[in-house]
């Protein structure tokens, strides 16, 4: 294995832990309880801070910022962890916020592209092989499931969860869960169906991306309720594992599904419009 390679101009607090292979470019600020695993490169003047782990073979680009603490009022100075998996790309300016709450963990996947400007915030999970274009941003306790992919521009409310193999275009304003698979955009956001590029560019068949569909319909274009919608998908599709985690993400959204609050707004809408008529008359 090759030695590391450290420009003198870089700062490393004793007690950070270097792997082997390591290169840490000018000015690079590694503080303390960082440990930096093999082959890991940190390019100049990215900072480096807290209980963080950075993966194998990880590139982390210039200004970057790293397990800094906590952009949250209920932080108290408790002991957390930043976790950024194998072979990823971190690029400029991006900022990953430590967790909130003792022991919890800001948690990044193996091989993701986190573009220019993006924000990972407190207690956010992101999978695996998910890309979020420049100036994504994900608000507190975020769940990003694997190869996600989340436009430039675009805001993830807190506590909102997206679904794996999800497209989220830019300039999207996310403000409830979306449901793996699909692919939508826009302000309000709309779905254009299922993202049938991504599903065949990772090998669901098409007999899965038939019964995907079917779900999709029942759920968004039938007029049925969700839980009617659901457990029509149950009775009448084949539960395969792609169904099955269909069901299982929709039936388990705490947050609602995005698309599904319109129905809910115009009754209240009409409510409202009768009590101001009553009151009128």
């Amino acid at each position: 294995m090759s030695k590391s390679l450290i420009h003198p101009t870089a700062i490393i607090e004793p007690g950070a832990k270097i792997g082997e292979g390591v290169v840490i470019e000018p000015y690079a600020i590694i503080k303390a309880n960082v440990t930096l695993e093999d082959r890991v490169t940190i390019k100049s003047h990215a900072y480096i801070d807290g209980f963080t782990t950075i993966g194998e073979g990880t590139v982390v680009y210039p200004s970057a910022s790293i397990g800094t603490k906590a952009q949250d009022l209920k932080f108290r100075g408790e002991k957390t962890f930043v976790k950024i998996g194998k072979n990823c790309e971190i690029r400029e300016f991006v900022t990953i916020n430590s967790s909130c709450q003792e022991n919890t963990v800001v948690q990044v996947g193996d091989n993701c592209l986190i573009m220019a400007y993006c924000h990972v915030a407190h207690n956010c999970t992101v999978g695996n092989g998910v890309i979020m274009a420049n100036n994504a941003t994900l608000a507190g306790h975020v769940i990003v499931e694997d190869y996600a992919i989340i436009g430039g521009l675009t805001p993830i409310h807190q506590f909102v969860r997206i679904g794996r193999y999800a497209m989220v275009g830019g300039m999207s304003r996310v403000t409830h869960d979306v449901p793996p698979y699909t692919i939508g955009a826009g302000i309000p956001f709309k779905f254009g169906g299922l993202n049938i590029i991504g599903l065949k560019r990772r090998g669901i068949s098409l007999h899965v991306r038939q019964e995907l569909a079917k779900a999709f319909k029942l759920l968004y274009r039938s007029g049925l309720s969700l839980e009617e919608a659901l457990t029509r998908s149950e009775t009448e599709l084949e539960l395969t594992p792609e169904v099955l985690h269909w069901i299982q993400f929709c039936r388990e959204s705490k947050r609602g599904l995005i698309g599904l609050q319109k129905e809910a707004a115009d009754e209240d809408a009409d409510e409202e419009e009768g009590i101001f008529v009553k009151a009128k008359n």
